[in-house]
């Protein structure tokens, strides 16, 4: 059993203290242009570090997307450590964006590389992905709940591919997301948490009445439910709100191009950044 304070009462307090909204850090190449940078590690580098100094210890949470950094080899990775190693020395927590997903000893890789005290790639929780079935990632759940770290798991994502294999129903009648859901609450009722526990899910903002119309029990999570979709993506919170109804006290709305379009201005990011917290919060 940890001894540290688990991630979903960390991240609970964070959102109540700095507001419900996670900041993406996602160098990619148009970004680059805008604010100037050259389209290489140099670049990546610059452009974190600025959104780590703009917010860094003013939000709630990061959310480096790993891919990003590593399609520039071992050097774009080095710099994902250093986003890692900068988002903790600011005092914010940071959800590496990587979306693994595997069985096995390959789970238990992916697990120690993202979750372990030992990994400069750990940071306070990760993203997974359950399509070869949320058993397969027991590695990374028990390791994130040893370690005082968690994990979002994809549920209802909001590109319109993911509903042929999201919306799906079993004989029994219940979706694949449903599955989801309720496989990740009979894991956080194993977990000791005063909020909410390690097991996060990820739901899109613009996926409309999804929710209601699979079924789905969002209340029984007892967990976080990571938000993409705010912003450009034309999510806000309106559309959380009815996504959401009746958990929005645990709803970490993502929010990447809106706020970085805005950069490399300092009071730029912090501007937009305050913009998007006001609206997004629910309590």
């Amino acid at each position: 059993m940890t001894t540290k304070q688990g991630f979903g009462d960390r991240l609970y307090e964070a959102m109540r203290k700095f507001g419900p909204v996670c900041v993406g850090i996602d160098p990619h190449s148009s970004l680059l242009a805008q604010w100037g940078l050259s389209d290489d590690v140099e670049g990546v580098r610059a452009f974190s570090m600025t959104v780590i100094e703009a917010l860094g210890g003013k939000v709630a949470a990061f959310k480096p997307q790993a891919a990003f950094f590593e399609r520039f080899g071992s050097r774009g990775v080095g710099v994902l450590e250093e986003v890692i190693g900068a988002s903790k020395d600011a005092g914010t927590l940071c959800i590496v964006d990587a979306k693994r997903g595997d069985i096995g000893s390959t789970m238990r890789g992916y697990a120690d590389a993202f979750l372990s005290d030992d990994s400069p790639l750990a940071g306070d929780a990760v993203t997974l992905s359950p399509y070869l079935g949320v058993g397969s990632l027991m590695p990374a759940l028990e390791l994130a709940h040893e370690s005082g770290r968690g994990v979002f798991v994809l549920a209802l994502t909001s590109n319109p591919e993911g509903a042929s294999v999201q919306h799906a129903r079993s004989v029994d009648g219940v979706s694949v997301a449903g599955a989801v859901v309720g496989q990740l609450a009979t894991f956080n009722t194993k977990c000791d948490a005063h909020h909410i526990g390690p097991a996060g899910i990820v739901i899109g903002a613009t996926v409309g009445d999804s929710v209601r119309s699979l079924g789905i029990d969002l209340a029984a999570l007892k967990g976080a439910f990571l938000a993409p979709g705010i912003g450009a993506q034309g999510a806000g919170p309106m559309q959380v709100r009815n996504v959401f109804a009746g958990v929005e006290d645990t709803v970490l709305a993502s929010s990447s191009r809106a706020i970085l379009a805005q950069g490399p201005s300092i009071e730029g990011l912090r501007r937009a950044y305050g913009q998007t917290a006001s609206e997004m919060t629910f309590v």
